[in-house]
């Protein structure tokens, strides 16, 4: 059986991106101002982030206008669900092997 350390995904490392993770989780679909404002970073930090997880493919964009406003919403995959979730069984094995 593998060591649970080593079935961490990389791609969530980041306190920012476990963040972005686990609210695309919850609602599915959330707006980027609405994950600055969750995550309280700038638009660049935030813009960064988002970049990785779309490029694990984790994430899609959905840009659309409000009015005349543009307006950029995250879709969770469901490759991003698998991998968020086995990331997750991993920190869990982690945590009971303290004991």
């Amino acid at each position: 059986m593998k060591n649970p350390i080593e079935q961490l995904n990389k791609v969530f490392d980041s306190r920012v991106r476990l963040g972005i993770m686990s609210a695309l989780i919850l609602n599915s679909r959330t707006s980027f101002n609405e994950l600055k404002e969750l995550m309280d970073i700038t638009d660049g930090n935030l813009a960064s982030h988002m970049k990785t997880l779309e490029e694990a493919g984790y994430m899609q964009v959905e840009k659309g206008f409000i009015g005349r406003k543009t307006n950029t919403t995250y879709i969770i995959t469901t490759e991003g669900k698998k991998a968020f979730k086995s990331h997750l069984d991993a920190l869990e094995k982690m945590i009971r092997s303290i004991d």
